[in-house]
């Protein structure tokens, strides 16, 4: 499956932006190179201009905004985690034809347990209630 920029991600990408989601509430701002550091880079033993590569790197992917802040940037994720993940999944399931994505999507629903399969019906039943007119075709 050829894989776009977005959904592309290395596991330090992931970490980052892992960041940026958890504190997004606290920091509506952003989160400076600096912070991201202080929060994940220490502890990891990264160095600073490790953290403002990726975090570069991932404003390419169009997957952060960033906004000077003085003579430093202010980083934000660009989409809420669920809409990330909806975006892969989209392109992921874009990639199947017909029967293919009809066996992909049966096998994935045979490994899903009772619970995520309750959560999928509710999902759905929230998005008939959303879309009547959809719903009865």
């Amino acid at each position: 499956m050829p894989s776009t920029p977005r959904n592309r991600l290395g596991d330090l990408e992931r970490v980052v932006i892992e960041e940026l989601w958890t504190t997004a509430d606290a920091h509506p701002e952003g989160r400076t190179v600096r912070e991201v550091h202080d929060a994940i880079g220490v502890e990891r033993g990264l160095a600073y201009t490790t953290l403002m590569t990726v975090l570069d790197r991932i404003a390419k992917k169009d997957l952060v905004r960033r906004e000077r802040d003085g003579r430093a940037w202010r980083y934000t994720a660009a989409s809420t985690r669920a809409e990330l993940t909806s975006e892969s999944l989209h392109h992921t399931l874009g990639e199947l034809a017909g029967d293919t994505r009809r066996t992909a999507l049966l096998h994935f629903l045979d490994e899903s347990t009772p619970e995520e399969l309750d959560e999928l019906r509710a999902a759905l039943a929230e998005l008939e209630a959303r879309r009547p007119d959809e719903a009865k075709r």
